[in-house]
């Protein structure tokens, strides 16, 4: 037997990395649209105001319509959750999460007033991702071919 069809018999280092990243992308993403709309489900738009401990009401829908996942190649990771609607600086969605203060703005336009309000952990991204979390190794099986 020759060399060259000796190598045949060994993995193709490179086909096995990519084949492997590949289907990271694919699970990680698909994982991550799972929480998203797991999360997306819990918020429900109403008029009241939740109970602490259970996810946020959506008065405005924004929250709700605003949570998205993305999968970042470079730490080989997904990233979910509510983004900025504005360019300033905003606590609204981590303090919905975790609790803590966020800036509440009263009033139209010219008559507009800011207040710091105190809000308790309402939190609606961290029981998602637990709840889809033991589906996500059923998700790798069969994964990489």
């Amino acid at each position: 037997m020759d060399f060259n069809r000796a190598k045949g018999f060994f993995f193709d280092r490179q086909k096995v990395v990519r084949r492997v990243r590949d289907a990271a992308r694919k699970v990680l993403s698909r994982f991550g649209a799972f929480v998203r709309r797991t999360a997306k489900s819990s918020i429900r738009k109403r008029k009241r105001v939740s109970a602490p401990g259970e996810p946020p009401s959506s008065h405005t829908g924004l929250l709700k319509r605003f949570i998205y996942f993305g999968f970042d190649p470079s730490r080989r990771s997904v990233v979910i959750g509510p983004a900025r609607l504005d360019q300033k600086p905003g606590d609204a969605p981590e303090a919905l999460e975790h609790g803590g203060m966020s800036t509440v703005v009263e009033g139209r336009r010219r008559k507009r007033s800011k207040r710091r309000v105190k809000v308790e952990a309402r939190p609606f991204m961290g029981p998602a991702m637990e709840k889809e979390l033991p589906g996500l190794p059923a998700m790798w099986r069969d994964s990489v071919k």
